[in-house]
């Protein structure tokens, strides 16, 4: 997805200032290709435990407690993740009749798809990361 959106805005630069003829596309294509280079990434965030941790709590606490807050932050992710997921296909269906301003043959159904199938991804990484807890940023900071 980075490689789409760096390559479209070549394009984009390419064609509004050298060629002086703006394409309404490239930048509708980096802005979608980008929304589903994070959601597509969140998954592997929530899955190294990088999203959504209490650092210093977790450190200064307890082995027990640590224990403990993982497992509430696990739930509060899941809980949050659920909500986006849910909205997002409520969102994703009403967009469905929309078209992308620019891409006026593709629905937008399928840039706002990006939220539920990231937060159903991401929901795997959260239940990844509470049975197999990975902390590495945690070891590796000041």
């Amino acid at each position: 997805m980075m490689v789409i959106a760096v390559c479209m805005g070549m394009v984009q630069v390419l064609m509004r200032f050298v060629f002086e003829l703006p394409s309404e596309w490239s930048e509708v294509s980096v802005r979608i290709s980008l929304v589903w280079m994070v959601f597509l990434g969140i998954p592997a965030a929530f899955r190294f435990g990088s999203m959504m941790s209490v650092d210093l709590m977790h450190r200064l606490a307890p082995p027990r407690f640590q224990r403990f807050l993982e497992g509430v932050i696990a739930v509060l992710s899941l809980t949050m993740l659920g909500i986006i997921a849910w909205y997002g296909w409520d969102y994703a269906q009403r967009g469905a009749v929309q078209t992308i301003i620019g891409l006026e043959y593709f629905s937008m159904f399928w840039a706002f798809l990006a939220l539920p199938v990231g937060a159903i991804f991401a929901m795997f990484g959260v239940v990844g990361n509470f049975l197999e807890p990975r902390h590495d940023e945690l070891s590796t900071a000041l």
